[in-house]
């Protein structure tokens, strides 16, 4: 029997269910015994990842391929480190607060680590591991935040549709046609799916 090959996005991007302790946000946060997920299942919430060369973002033609696709005109860099980003301890707090965005959030992890953690169908934290050469895309209207891990440290590339917005509308912010949206294109149609499953 063939053994399917690893998906090579597992080696730079790991998920599970997080526990609910009020230890620092920057450790894992297993469940016992642990969880994990597959990035199959990121993808049903519409995480999207990759796995890409971050030594050569300059000039990798997938990274290019990816931008020109999903056209994603906008680009900057973010370093998020105390030495690095003003009022960081003010920062790392509201990165923490759960909160949605109306259009998609793209990060691709250049260097050093962090944590996405996103809510899953039935609103239970699923802690995303982000190491260097992750690109991750969350979906506009998924409830999400991030911290650092406890290296302390993650330079990411930010990408854009347009003009970049950044705004966080913390939860609750349910009448928001993003959070709408997304509940009708992943939650109620899982919901549908699971029905018909068991109506079969």
């Amino acid at each position: 029997m063939a053994v399917p090959d690893k998906d090579p996005r597992e080696e730079v991007i790991q998920a599970w269910y997080m526990d609910d302790t009020e230890e620092d946000q920057r450790l894992p946060h297993h469940l016992e015994p642990k969880q994990y997920l597959s990035l199959q299942q990121l993808d049903e919430l519409g995480v999207l990842s990759w796995r890409l060369d971050a030594d050569i973002y300059e000039t990798d033609e997938e990274l290019m391929k990816i931008r020109r696709d999903r056209n994603y005109s906008y680009m900057d860099f973010c370093e998020v480190c105390p030495e690095k980003l003003p009022n960081y301890e003010e920062k790392i707090k509201s990165f923490y607060e759960e909160h949605l965005h109306t259009d998609e959030e793209i990060r691709y992890c250049v260097s050093g680590s962090g944590y996405f953690d996103v809510r899953d169908l039935n609103d239970k934290w699923i802690r995303v591991w982000v190491k260097k050469g992750a690109m991750i895309v969350l979906p506009a209207g998924i409830y999400h935040r991030f911290t650092l891990d406890s290296d302390n440290y993650i330079k990411a590339m930010r990408l854009f549709v347009g003009d970049p917005v950044w705004t966080p509308h913390n939860r609750p912010n349910d009448h928001l046609p993003a959070r709408k949206e997304y509940l009708k294109c992943f939650v109620e149609k899982e919901a549908g799916n699971q029905a018909v499953d068991a109506a079969a």
